[in-house]
């Protein structure tokens, strides 16, 4: 295809809003009828009808990620733009990244943290402008992050959610061909870092990163063109749709955090082994953030308890909220579980108790059933940015 073409779609409705609706009253992405037209099978995710696998199901989309590359469709969560002179001193006040020594284009992980250090979501934020940034907000609790900014941010500051943008991620190894096939010149874009560019005539803002732990990128694209741009890149031999079972065993992999089950309210960066995303120069008790004295005191003296990998000794996966026990003490629980297609094997992550770090073997109790399981040193799998 030639890079200054416009890809065309298959037949179907042209869409007229990032968001829409079904008669269960779960909202809907504006790429809905593409997962329709390619097999997708739907699930309700944090109010979504979302694609959760597609035919060769969640094991092969898995592998497709790790060896080529695999699309996913991740507009369920919401581009906020927030602007304003105000704008990057306020949310300073609410996060502990240092935004204003961020260089434009340049991406930060953080997260919107409470009194006590907890964590209200863990975000993306990208410098776009001096006074403005972007913010990816998850799913499940956007309306609430949106209400928490623009009640704590000056009145003079924008809080903008961009119903125009459709979001999608593009990840495996071979994902930059893919895009440099397509005509885009990915040269001078580094990892953690945003550009525009013209795909097929229409302007995308790219960056490299992902929830994979490995090479990819995210794309937020016009909302109108979004089905024509995908079906697009779907062309490429390379690229194949995967959903939200796959995300998430890649994710798990990589040891990367899933708001709601391994981060909430009650679990601050440094149990959670976030304390890499908190700059030196605001990892003091008064750094001005919510929740900062609690944070450098963790950091100083050691958290109680600390986010670890786990992994059963036997073929049955270890589910959330099973409840971890050493020597018939409860001692933790499980957060996240799942397979590994490539380990070939279960893997989880949850908090143990600093006195179970002297050991590694704990047993992992669920509905009366007992499994014996390892703690093991996080990620899974080598991640493989391309830095």
């Amino acid at each position: 295809m030639s890079p200054t073409s416009q890809p065309s779609a298959q037949p179907g409705p042209p869409p007229t809003s990032r968001l829409g609706q079904d008669d269960a009253g779960l909202r809907r992405t504006v790429l809905h009828g593409l997962h329709v037209r390619h097999g997708g099978r739907f699930g309700s995710f944090a109010g979504w009808d979302m694609p959760i696998r597609y035919g060769p199901g969640p094991i092969a989309e898995h592998q497709h990620c790790r060896s080529r590359a695999a699309l996913f469709d991740v507009s369920h969560m919401t581009v906020l733009d927030v602007s304003g002179p105000e704008a990057l001193p306020g949310l300073e006040r609410l996060v502990p990244a240092q935004l204003g020594a961020l260089a434009v284009g340049q991406l930060k992980y953080s997260f919107f943290t409470n009194d006590a250090g907890g964590i209200l979501d863990d975000v993306m934020i990208t410098k776009r402008a001096p006074e403005s940034v972007r913010i990816v907000l998850n799913a499940d609790g956007t309306d609430a992050d949106i209400d928490y900014l623009r009640a704590e941010l000056a009145s003079s500051t924008v809080v903008q959610p961009r119903r125009d943008l459709a979001l999608v991620a593009l990840q495996g190894p071979v994902a930059a061909e893919v895009l440099g096939r397509a005509g885009l010149d990915l040269t001078g874009l580094a990892f953690m870092r945003e550009g525009s560019f013209a795909l097929w005539g229409h302007e995308v803002e790219l960056s490299r990163s992902g929830y994979t732990g490995g090479e990819g990128f995210e794309l937020a694209l016009p909302a109108e063109q979004a089905e024509a741009i995908v079906e697009g890149l779907l062309q490429d031999p390379d690229v194949a749709l995967a959903g939200l079972a796959a995300r998430d065993s890649l994710r798990l992999e990589a040891g990367l955090c899933l708001y709601g089950h391994d981060l909430d309210p009650t679990t601050t960066p440094v149990e959670a082994g976030l304390a890499w995303a908190i700059p030196a120069s605001r990892r003091h008790g008064e750094a001005g953030y919510r929740g900062a004295g609690v944070i450098a005191a963790q950091l100083n003296h050691g958290p109680t308890r600390h986010r670890v990998g786990l992994r059963p000794d036997g073929r049955r996966p270890l589910r959330e909220g099973a409840e971890l026990v050493l020597a018939d003490r409860h001692v933790g629980r499980v957060t996240s579980g799942g397979y590994s297609p490539v380990l070939g094997g279960p893997i989880a992550m949850g908090y143990v108790d600093t006195e179970a770090l002297e050991t590694t073997n704990l047993l992992a109790v669920t509905s009366g059933r007992t499994e014996a399981c390892r703690i093991v040193a996080l990620p899974f799998i080598p991640k493989d940015y391309r830095r």
